[in-house]
């Protein structure tokens, strides 16, 4: 019996069946052990020695591995087919040689990028060691994000609050999206014009033509900067006579795009699919990891963590076979199609993305797939048959002409494209991202019959205005290309990192663009401000490339983190030193557009508009960064930063009067403040404020929303059981309902002015039956009785294992002690001695003496359960006086009194 160790479950399974009885497959989850998230895991001065921890549930699987090892014949690691992979299985090896489970028994290390029977047993046959190289790549990448994220992020919690945390790769990405905003914001537009003409040829037929020249000089895009020039152009072509010069056609052909990398997927899938970067890898997990068809588990892509493009020559044989059943020998070209990668600092170990089987057309597993799935799979399909078929034909036809008037003449150009063979469009095309230019794409229409030397007739002149446009923000799939142009990231982190950025609320996506908010302009103005190189693309890149080197064995870990190290260390020394006031100096000028915007009147942006003396500046408080006025305390100017193209609407601070109150015929006005718009009646400290609730836009507020608002907290009505006031209001949580010190949060703002007293009642029952903070209550193991102070001890069962519970006082059992033989007497004792050590008291108006008492009035006549297990060892035999005394005293107070 051979033990094999997997990643997934399901995988697990499915290579059981492959590999019969005389193998038993275990799935390791993923990671069995990662470094802890907390200072000193990495060591720069141990010559960075890592501490690695083992989760509760990952200890339970290597234990399982463990124990099956022991009768076993020996160990196979057949862990994914990349770095990680490469790493979990040295994690899994090291972890089982510490406890010496393995002895003599033979260790191998086997690679399957395809999870298909074939593709398994060959693996199988073909075993080799671990990749120590590899293992080491996995570990400096390890050390290197991890000492930057752990030096770095404090920094940034000092020096910027509101900054959640930065990261090697995650920091750059950012950068790469706030940069674009910026081009965005400095972006000028600029006016142009495109002059056309309709045509129409002797036989009746009309086309257009764009003008390409005028008097001799050849027109560049966007030369034609002003209404009057194209004015005057348009009256040379309206009365001009239309000559053709020349008709050339020219055939070209078209070559079909490699099959998919990771990143290349992810960007297709955007574009076709709309699928986010993490919701394809996830799709892609599945259809690698296997789906039942018709009883078998077969996986149905290569494994899809891959930068390389060239498939394997059984595959290329097998997608040529299919072309040709399916689309005709025509459609196979006479030699296979070999590709090589043009992205920076790609390794090509790995075969590219493409189906296990080229005969599995969609049609045929439509059935076995839910829709995302089937969907995903289709695109794969296509693209990997259509890297292997023949180059489209096209003509391409340019036709020039010559249009007169007078003394002057202006050229004209029409193109047109006609697909003679379709060849790999049959299969696959590509789709248009952004504003990008397609590959396979042609935006030239289909031309009429012309030909040389033909008089046209001019139907229409168009001219049309046009205004330069700022270039598109970023979208997943955009920034993914961009990061692999430059050498940033590698495949599997791309996904993760998207989602790091959005999570810590860095960027926000909109209409599936990525726009940069507020709070990740400032870290990274902060990040180019004070640690410019570690930010820096081409730095970045270079880190990588080094990567790749160690995992090739060309370089040591070490050493490259010895170089990293001495440099990063003196970077963020040199930040101790480092003032507020340096920072803001530095954000205020990097993010001057985002801060202070320009105003209409010209005026100074930086000037505050409600004192007219005081400069604005970058201020930092304990929930970020928002704009306020030198001149504070006298001037309370403050606003809030903007992302969204309203920041003068935000910047007044003059309060904008929304009626008076009816009752105390105080002014209530709207305002702006350091946390966001808020409503007030009445001036001064004392004034009545509320904040706009979530949803509610400064826009929407009118007399009676913000009378409502000012109203709060509300009376419901008295509990039925109290007697006391239920009210509900509006609190730093969100919306509540609150009864007797009990909180309990409601739906939505509106529920806080509308809820009655029965549906009150009942969401306070609800949140008391979950238990402290709103989760439900540790299960129940024993009720052992009523405390004599009132209220039940019960015996639950906790995270941490079972404990006596009274009120709000959790003791924790002795270790062994069993809780079904927890007696009253017992579990007082344990009360007590929690309270005691946590400065509580058990027993009101009384000493915890007294109710120890109470609970067991009749206990002289012999020692108590409880006297026992509260009794010290060290009162046996003490060895001092002191020691004694203290020993006397805790058995004192552990045992009852005679009434």
């Amino acid at each position: 019996m051979n033990i094999v160790v997997v990643e997934s479950p399901a995988k697990a399974k499915t290579i059981n069946k492959y590999l019969g009885p005389g193998y038993k497959v275990f799935a390791s989850f993923g990671h069995v052990r990662d470094l802890p998230a907390k200072d000193g895991s990495v060591r720069p001065d141990e010559d960075f020695e890592m501490s690695w921890e083992v989760d509760t549930a990952s200890a339970k699987r290597m234990k399982d591995i463990s124990d099956a090892l022991k009768g076993a014949d020996g160990l196979i690691l057949a862990t994914d087919p990349d770095r990680e992979g490469e790493a979990i299985s040295w994690h899994v090896l090291d972890l089982l040689n510490k406890k010496k489970a393995i002895g003599t028994k033979p260790v191998q290390r086997v690679v399957f990028n395809a999870i298909t029977k074939k593709a398994v047993l060959e693996a199988m046959a073909n075993p080799r060691d671990i990749d120590i190289p590899l293992v080491d790549a996995y570990l400096a990448r390890r050390a290197l994000d991890y000492l930057v994220g752990f030096n770095l992020s404090p920094v940034l919690w000092r020096k910027l609050p509101g900054a959640r945390s930065a990261g090697r790769v995650q920091s750059v990405a950012l950068r790469l999206v706030c940069d674009r905003e910026s081009e965005i914001e400095r972006f000028i537009s600029e006016e142009y014009w495109n002059i056309s003409a309709l045509l129409k040829t002797p036989r009746g037929d009309e086309f257009e033509a764009k003008l390409v020249s005028a008097d001799g000089k050849r027109l560049q895009a966007r030369s034609v900067g002003n209404g009057e020039d194209a004015g005057n152009l348009k009256a040379l072509l309206e009365g001009a006579s239309y000559v053709v010069d020349s008709v050339e056609a020219k055939p070209v052909k078209r070559n079909p795009s490699p099959p998919f990398t990771t990143s290349t997927l992810q960007q297709a899938a955007s574009s076709k699919l709309g699928f986010s970067a993490s919701r394809t890898m996830q799709v892609a997990q599945r259809l690698y990891e296997g789906i039942d068809i018709g009883g078998e588990t077969v996986g149905l892509i290569t494994y899809m963590r891959t930068d390389g493009v060239q498939m394997a020559g059984e595959a290329i044989d097998a997608a040529r076979q299919a072309i040709g059943g399916q689309f005709g020998a025509r459609y196979v070209p006479e030699k296979a199609r070999f590709y090589s990668t043009k992205a920076k600092n790609a390794q090509e170990a790995h075969e590219a993305v493409r189906p296990t089987d080229f005969n599995r057309v969609p049609d045929q597993v439509r059935q076995y797939l839910d829709a995302d799935q089937l969907r995903l799979y289709d695109l794969i399909w296509k693209r990997g048959i259509a890297s292997q078929m023949a180059s489209a034909e096209i003509e391409r036809t340019t036709v020039e002409i010559t249009a007169s008037n007078g003394g002057k003449q202006a050229g004209l150009r029409a193109v047109g494209s006609v697909i003679r063979f379709d060849g790999f469009i049959a299969a696959y095309t590509d789709q248009k991202e952004d504003g990008e230019q397609s590959d396979d794409g042609d935006e030239d229409g289909r031309l009429p019959e012309i030909n040389a030397r033909e008089n046209l007739a001019k139907q229409k002149i168009n001219a049309t205005q046009h205004f330069t446009e700022p270039p598109p923000r970023y979208s997943e799939a955009t920034l993914i290309k961009k990061m692999e142009e430059l050498g940033i990231g590698r495949p599997s982190t791309y996904a993760a990192t998207l989602k790091t950025l959005s999570d810590r609320e860095y960027v926000v996506i909109d209409k599936r663009k990525l726009i940069p908010e507020a709070k990740g302009r400032l870290v990274t103005a902060f990040l180019e401000s004070f640690f410019a190189r570690y930010v820096e693309y081409d730095f970045t890149a270079s880190l990588e490339e080094k990567l790749d080197r160690i995992s090739a064995g060309e370089l040591n870990w070490k050493d490259v983190l010895r170089d990293f190290w001495t440099d990063f260390f003196a970077q963020i020394e040199d930040t101790k030193e480092l003032r507020v006031t340096n920072v803001l100096d530095a954000l205020n000028e990097v993010l001057a557009p985002l801060v202070f915007p320009k105003r209409e009147d010209n005026s100074d942006p930086r000037i505050c508009q409600v004192c007219g003396t005081g400069k604005l500046s970058l201020k930092l408080g304990k929930y970020g960064a928002f704009v306020g006025c030198s001149n504070y305390p006298e001037c309370n100017f403050t606003r809030q930063l903007s992302t969204d193209g309203d920041s003068e609407a935000q910047a007044s601070n003059e309060p904008l009067s929304l009626g008076k109150d009816p009752h105390t015929d105080e002014d209530i006005t709207l305002r702006s403040g350091r946390f966001g718009p808020y409503v007030q009646r009445g001036d001064g400290k004392e004034a009545k404020r509320s904040s706009l609730p979530k949803g509610w836009t400064p826009a929407s507020i009118d007399h009676e929303k913000a009378l409502a608002l000012l109203s709060l907290p509300r009376d419901i009505g008295q509990h039925p059981e109290s007697g006391k006031m239920i009210s509900s209001g509006l609190g730093r949580y969100g919306p509540f309902i609150l009864h007797d010190g009990t909180y309990a949060n409601v739906d939505s703002i509106e529920d806080v002015f509308s809820i009655g007293l029965n549906r009150a009642v009942s969401v306070l029952a609800d949140k008391q039956s979950k238990g402290p903070g709103g989760r439900g209550a540790a299960a129940a193991l024993k009720e052992v009785g009523d405390h004599p102070d009132g209220g039940k001890i019960v015996v639950r069962d906790g995270k941490y294992g079972p404990y006596v519970n009274w009120a709000k006082v959790n003791a924790t059992l002795p270790k062994g002690m069993d809780p079904q033989s927890v007696t009253l007497e017992s579990a007082m004792a344990l009360i007590i001695e929690k309270a005691g050590k946590t400065g509580g008291k058990p027993a009101k108006g009384k000493t915890a003496k007294a109710a120890s008492a109470k609970a067991k009035p009749a206990a002289a006549k012999t020692k108590t359960a409880a006297a026992k297990s509260a009794k010290p060892k060290a009162a046996a035999k003490p060895k001092t006086a002191a020691k004694a005394k203290a020993a006397t005293k805790a058995k004192a107070a552990a045992k009852p009194k005679k009434d």
